[in-house]
């Protein structure tokens, strides 16, 4: 893409960060715009524009091109005004593709859950392997900021970015599809297209399913020839690679499941068995997912990226065996917690504390299918935890699964995650001195 306008960017993450720096080297006398819906800009060299006044300065054309960030839904109407006025709207990953995607092998991997954990493995095992592998998109680098540093770029995908994605991959590859993002989106139909453009679409590229994928009809119609799938592991492959899992710091049937489809993608994209088996022991839980801090008698398990109801469903069945409080619900984005709820007991869940909003639905959900379960609606994750203090005879691990985003409370998923952490040592701990 030529850049001989202005450039808007909407949004202030890393992503438009890394934009404006990949704008500047190529373009220094580029003029460079910023908009944001909430706080403050903050983009070096870059003129603020307010919402309110996108639409004047769309319509008197004061830049050529828009890079949305991914957190800013392109359903947005300002995005269907800047069609109607001849101004595109791309990405940090379009522009990534458009720059540095030729000569390049591309794996691209999304899914409901388990992406994050997929894509990583996966440049563990290739790397382990001797191949050329480095990962980008929502965990690594942002795409503009690795570049051409590798030959093999591994990309982990939302459904954000899977929507607008103008490129093909080499290998794509699907985990699971479960509905979330409905505020983004529009509707779960959408989030569903959105996220499986990444693979129905022509073209020869690979793609692999994870088991979560496999026997879903959505995804079956959007692989539309499947003699595009990867091979299935053989027998052999699986019973090294199960092996390798059970000594691992991998946690549940779920990390088993995405292990196999990232053994599958990196056998595909080169790798050998033995560097598969060095990647998956090479592996450490992602910051917020499973991940466990042990104070005095009681486990405390900060699995804070979980957002969906199937996220927690996952983290529960990690830890089955055991008596589990449940901190769970955020941000409202319509998610079904019906099923969730008969299933809390057989899990080993004896209190529920819930959090708003939509702990309130999952509270009620949970009092009918499961009586026997201590249900306590908080305010907030602070009285959530002085709750559990008064309840500490009742349970062996805490578990913070809240399947829903943060964003009615928090910044964002890592800050309840560390304020999670941060009032146990402090409620728990402090008490018992």
């Amino acid at each position: 893409m030529r850049f001989e306008e202005p450039v808007l960017l909407y949004g202030s993450g890393r992503e438009a960060k890394s934009t404006r720096d990949f704008l500047k080297a190529r373009h220094p006398e580029l003029p460079v715009f910023v908009t944001v819906d909430t706080g403050e800009p903050n983009i070096e060299g870059a003129q603020t524009i307010a919402p309110n006044d996108l639409k004047a300065a769309i319509a008197e054309r004061r830049f050529g091109v828009i890079v949305k960030s991914p957190g800013v839904s392109r359903y947005k109407p300002i995005f269907a005004l800047a069609q109607d006025a001849g101004i595109p709207v791309t990405s940090n990953l379009n522009l990534w593709a458009a720059a540095y995607r030729d000569g390049l092998t591309v794996i691209a991997i999304t899914g409901t859950k388990g992406k994050s954990t997929t894509a990583t493995l996966t440049c563990l095992m290739l790397t382990r392997s001797g191949i050329d592998a480095g990962l980008a998109g929502n965990v690594g680098l942002a795409p503009l900021e690795i570049a051409a540093k590798h030959r093999t770029v591994i990309l982990e995908l939302s459904s954000y970015q899977t929507a607008d994605m103008n490129f093909l991959p080499d290998i794509a590859a699907i985990t699971n599809l479960y509905p979330e993002h409905v505020d983004w989106h529009g509707s779960v139909e959408r989030y569903f297209a959105d996220k499986l453009h990444l693979i129905d679409r022509d073209g020869g590229f690979a793609v692999a399913l994870g088991a979560g994928a496999k026997g879903n009809a959505l995804v079956a119609r959007a692989v539309r020839d499947h003699r595009r799938l990867l091979r299935d592991l053989t027998r052999e492959e699986m019973q090294v690679i199960d092996k390798a899992v059970l000594g691992s710091r991998l946690k549940g049937s779920h990390n088993l499941d995405n292990a196999r489809l990232a053994a599958t993608i990196a056998l595909a994209a080169g790798a050998t068995l033995d560097g598969i088996v060095a990647g998956i022991a090479a592996f450490v839980p992602l910051p917020h997912r499973l991940e466990e801090h042990r104070l005095g008698n009681v486990v405390f398990v900060n699995d804070s990226i979980s957002t969906t109801p199937e996220a927690t469903k996952a983290a529960l069945a990690a830890y089955k065996g055991t008596r589990l409080a449940l901190i769970a619900g955020g941000h409202e984005r319509e998610q079904d917690y019906a099923e969730l709820a008969t299933l809390l007991s057989g899990y080993g869940v004896t209190i529920l504390v819930c959090l708003p909003v939509t702990g309130a639905r999952l509270a009620a959900a949970t009092r009918e299918a499961a009586p026997s379960i201590v249900v306590i609606e908080a305010p907030d994750l602070g009285q959530a935890m002085h709750t559990l203090h008064q309840q500490r005879q009742s349970f062996d691990t805490v578990i913070l699964s809240p399947g829903a985003p943060s964003y009615n409370q928090f910044k964002n998923f890592e800050e309840r995650g560390r304020t999670f952490v941060a009032l146990a040592e402090t409620i728990f701990i402090g008490k018992q001195l």
